[in-house]
């Protein structure tokens, strides 16, 4: 048998067994491998006389792929460590709709006017899709200065203020004899 013809069977082989060891769950390498063995290692040979060694090139796949098993030695490899996401990548910034400290998402604001001073509440910021919801109030009281950004309805005491589009909303909420403005900002 050549060398070219023994390398290829040695290759045949390993590819063979790192398939049967993987089975069927076969997952991809991780982005770094550790060092595999240099190309000069000697591989034990399948041929019909007694044992011989040959060397390894190295063009063959690295170390711990699918198809080629990681180095039996004295020692195993150490196990790679778990990633704290399994997919994806973590955001550095978040994007325009996501919620920061000072502006909800697009949430549902409950305004009860019973239980709240209206007085104390000055300016709310909601992305788009949001609904601010005063409870307590009579039909065609709630006005808003630009109600192309958004839908607005009432039913039994109850008006709902659906922001459709970015933009700055003034509210208006009339209270014992006063008129309240909530500005709303929508992302």
């Amino acid at each position: 048998m050549s060398p070219a013809s023994s390398r290829r069977l040695v290759v045949a082989l390993v590819a063979a067994v790192g398939v049967a060891a993987c089975g069927t769950d076969a997952v991809s390498p991780l982005p770094v491998q550790p060092p595999g063995p240099s190309p000069s290692t000697p591989t034990p040979t399948a041929t019909t006389g007694p044992a011989t060694t040959t060397a390894t090139t190295a063009t063959t796949a690295p170390a711990g792929s699918p198809s080629r098993p990681p180095p039996t030695g004295a020692r195993p490899a150490p196990a790679p460590p778990t990633p704290a996401r399994t997919r994806g990548t973590p955001r550095t910034t978040p994007p325009p709709t996501d919620t920061t400290p000072a502006c909800q998402g697009a949430v549902r604001y409950d305004l009860p006017l019973a239980e709240t001073e209206v007085e104390l509440l000055r300016s709310l910021c909601f992305a788009t899709g949001a609904v601010l919801r005063i409870q307590g109030i009579g039909p065609g009281l709630v006005t808003v200065d630009r109600p192309e950004l958004v839908s607005q309805q009432y039913e039994a005491g109850v008006v709902d203020i659906r922001f459709v589009r970015p933009g700055t909303v003034a509210v208006t909420i009339p209270e014992e004899g006063r008129e309240h403005t909530i500005t709303v900002v929508v992302r």
